[in-house]
């Protein structure tokens, strides 16, 4: 029987965000109870089952939500699977997290948005990186006016390696996969709606990513509505590992965070010196964001506040993704208006 004092929780979703979700879940958050997961690697099911205690599986989320303990769902499974788990969930009245984006289509996320308003659940979006220290950091002293009046934006986000070819089929492509994070942090830095948007891409890494419709290289300039300028640049394959940099340039100063490392041990030897190269991946260098981000949706329901990344800011980075997808098609800044 579960522990009224505790959020009863339900996980759908067992791939690596997951298994990461789950682990947190059951090991660092003892407000929560993981009380079924949903997958249909049965195998890995039985594994997590078995490890943290785990009373349920199930292969098909609707037996989860049926489940009368469950307050709330963590949805972690492939994103074509998270329109309809997300309109079940509200419509059962469980409140929700959702990995991002909620849907690739905008009418679909406004429907889904919709219901979730009806039914008067929580849901908040995935957007893990608003929870890393650093950029947290990062906002408040741009909050305080550390740099004085901010002007110049600048985001570097790099992947150590492409993902599959199949998987880029599905994903929407690289504004939608991959920079939606880097324009969720741009509006979470800047505090301001992007007003236009203007990108340009390539494929100078694999002909296959070119062959499926996407990029694996691209720069984007944003305008703000407040007047402050802002660029991004992402690449599939940075060699030395996963490149996350962001800079604020102000009226009175600068503010920047640097790379995540293993280590800050420098070996300097007769050659020149040797420091650790950034953490592989987004596991590694948000680990600690995405235990935040779980704690602060936990608590959110305890205390019953609204969610720190709302839906809306789910849908707006898809909004501004399309924006860089027709800028790119039509060679020309593109007014976030224009994209409904």
């Amino acid at each position: 029987m579960k522990d009224s004092s505790k959020v009863g929780v339900g996980v759908i979703g067992t791939g690596r965000i997951g298994t990461v979700h789950i682990k947190h879940l059951c090991q660092n958050i003892p407000n929560a109870e993981v009380l079924s997961i949903c997958s249909l690697d049965t195998k890995i099911a039985k594994t997590l089952s078995e490890r943290y205690y785990i009373p349920q599986i199930t292969t098909h989320f609707n037996q989860l939500l049926d489940n009368s303990e469950i307050d709330a769902v963590v949805v972690a499974s492939s994103t074509d699977t998270h329109i309809e788990i997300c309109q079940a969930a509200a419509n059962a009245r469980k409140h929700i997290f959702c990995e991002k984006p909620i849907a690739l289509e905008l009418k679909a996320i406004d429907d889904t948005l919709s219901v979730v308003k009806e039914s008067g659940v929580k849901l908040q979006v995935g957007f893990n990186r608003r929870f890393d220290v650093n950029f947290l950091r990062l906002q408040e002293l741009i909050r305080k006016g550390e740099i004085g009046v901010p002007h110049i934006l600048r985001i570097t986000s790099r992947d150590p390696s492409p993902p599959p070819i199949e998987y880029l089929k599905v994903s929407g492509g690289i504004f939608l996969d991959m920079t939606i994070h880097d324009f969720d942090m741009a509006r979470f830095l800047i505090g301001d709606e992007i007003d236009e948007i203007y990108a340009v891409g390539n494929v100078n890494i694999d002909p296959e990513i070119g062959q499926v419709g996407d990029f694996d290289t691209a720069v984007i300039t944003l305008r703000f509505k407040n007047g402050i300028l802002g660029t991004i640049d992402n690449s599939r394959q940075a060699v030395y590992g996963y490149d996350q940099r962001v800079e604020v340039f102000g009226s009175k100063g600068m503010v920047s965070v640097g790379n995540s490392v293993p280590d800050t041990i420098t070996s300097t030897l007769k050659n020149g010196s040797i420091t650790s190269l950034p953490q592989h991946f987004f596991i590694e260098r948000y680990k600690q964001a995405y235990l935040l981000e779980m704690e602060s949706f936990i608590q959110s329901i305890i205390v019953d506040t609204k969610p720190k990344v709302t839906g809306k800011d789910g849908k707006i980075p898809i909004q501004i993704g399309y924006a860089a997808l027709k800028s790119i098609e039509e060679n020309r800044p593109v007014s976030l208006s224009e994209i409904q």
